[in-house]
């Protein structure tokens, strides 16, 4: 069919054979302005992945204040991902560019960001995962003044079926800053929900320490979809509050140096709180939970890290 498309070989993700439909193939597209005839909105969706401008299978617009391009699926879709085909000069301009699907034309709600592109490689395909979303509209935002939007090709995919994705914390390796007496860090990551420290289901680092830490090694980059965070229920709720996600590559600084996923602000006691990094897309290897400040104790009773694999390039995926 029109839309079809087909995982020629084994793809580079487990999420490349669900991926049935690329929607916005031929569909409306509009840019915010337009710098030639060279480069119409309608070439990031004619289905080539050409990554030369020079040969007129790239947008691109004047330079301006936050520039923008969009495609109108004519229909609401479940979005679960949309790829992106960087050209193949100028690779930086597309760096911070925010990708976001709804009914409306709004890029205010962050509820209705899928991701942000941090970088592609000049003449490269990525694939940024959406939670999934639905919407008609997916719009390619590029904020700040004196901006260039250029765009060689822009995939919408929907689904067939959703399939969960997996919490990667259970494969992975969980150390933290101290341990009260049996209180490992691996008993946030045994996949049970159980709140009640006295049973010794929960992580616990000494008390009154300054800047408690708790790190999670999910031995390779993934981008980051949700954290989940489930608070002690026997006592002492308000402990967690105030205490950062962080996620990244880096173990500088015991991980604290890494970008900020979220803050906690609460969690009652014995729930469990969802957080979404970056509209879902940080990538990172390494997950901290960290409570700044002096006299701090840190207790976790269960700590799931859903991911897909990271956004690497995709020179023969599809």
């Amino acid at each position: 069919t029109r839309h079809s498309i087909v995982c020629r070989k084994k793809c580079c993700f487990s999420t490349c054979r669900n991926l049935v439909h690329n929607v916005a193939l031929h569909q409306k597209a509009s840019q915010s302005s337009e710098n030639s005839q060279l480069g119409v909105a309608g070439h990031a969706v004619d289905g080539k992945r050409d990554a030369s401008f020079q040969r007129g299978s790239c947008t691109h617009t004047e330079e301006e204040s936050d520039p923008w391009w969009r495609v109108d699926l004519e229909n609401e879709y479940t979005i679960t991902a949309v790829m992106v085909t960087n050209r193949d000069e100028h690779e930086n301009m597309l760096d911070g560019a925010e990708i976001w699907i709804g009914n409306s034309i709004e890029t205010n709600n962050i509820k209705n960001r899928c991701a942000v592109i941090s970088h592609i490689p000049k003449g490269r395909t990525i694939y940024l995962y959406c939670s999934p979303a639905k919407g008609r509209y997916v719009t390619v935002l590029l904020r700040g003044s004196k901006k260039i939007l250029s765009l060689c090709e822009v995939e919408v995919f929907v689904s067939n079926y959703e399939r969960p994705l997996p919490n990667v914390a259970l494969q992975g390796e969980a150390t933290q800053s101290s341990t009260l007496r049996g209180a490992a860090a691996s008993k946030a990551i045994d996949g049970r929900r159980n709140s009640y420290y006295s049973d010794w289901f929960c992580s616990h680092t000494a008390e009154g320490e300054t800047d408690p830490w708790w790190r999670l090694d999910l031995r390779q980059t993934f981008v980051i979809v949700s954290i989940k965070v489930t608070n002690r229920g026997d006592c002492c709720a308000e402990r967690l509050d105030g205490a950062e996600i962080r996620v990244g590559n880096s173990l500088q600084n015991n991980g604290y140096d890494n970008p900020r996923c979220a803050t906690i602000s609460h969690i009652r006691a014995g729930k469990t709180s969802t957080y979404q990094c970056d509209g879902g897309s940080m990538e990172g290897r390494f997950v901290n939970v960290v409570i700044p400040g002096k006299s701090k104790t840190l207790t976790l009773c269960e700590v799931e890290v859903y991911t897909v694999p990271a956004g690497k390039s995709l020179p023969s995926c599809l």
